[in-house]
């Protein structure tokens, strides 16, 4: 009996193959920014992962979806704007408009109901956002130092020269 290990796929045809899906949602894309608009009775339901590398989300709208969101782009959706590796497109959510920015690795699902027109894809790798630390407001050289207090315990701080005037 032959001791033989599989063959690995050094070429990574899977990879590829999902990359070559996304271009169709590039191209679909494409079609839906001209200034005709999406054709026929076609619409899209794009899935995708909220916190995948690359994916711009207005903080409240990542607050209602932590993890995946769908997007409908049918009759009302303003500013596609399609890129080789991403697309941007303001919407609106409670009546206030938002743009995402969405790379296609970040696309999950791509579904145009009209036609029965399906694309899955693996789940992307999620990169939790770092959260900068914030940093304390560069105080004003010209304003003068408060002056020691001596008393170690709790202190009150007004918030009044933060605020914006």
């Amino acid at each position: 009996m032959t001791d033989q290990t599989p063959p690995v796929d050094e070429m990574h045809y899977e990879q590829l193959a999902q990359d070559a899906l996304r271009g169709v949602i590039r191209l679909a894309l494409e079609r839906a920014a001209m200034p005709e608009g999406i054709p026929g009775a076609h619409h899209f339901y794009i899935t995708f992962k909220t916190r995948a590398a690359g994916v711009s989300v207005p903080p409240d709208v990542l607050a209602k979806y932590p993890d995946e969101m769908t997007v409908v782009l049918q009759h009302q959706y303003w500013d596609l704007a399609v890129e080789p590796d991403l697309f941007s497109v303001m919407l609106k959510f409670g009546g206030a408009p938002k743009v995402l920015t969405v790379p296609y690795s970040a696309v999950v699902r791509f579904y145009d109901p009209s036609v029965q027109f399906l694309l899955q894809f693996d789940e992307p790798e999620i990169v939790e956002a770092e959260i900068a630390p914030l940093s304390p407001p560069a105080r004003d050289p010209d304003a003068a130092a408060p002056p020691p207090s001596g008393d170690d315990g709790p202190k009150v701080v007004s918030l009044d020269q933060f605020r914006k005037k």
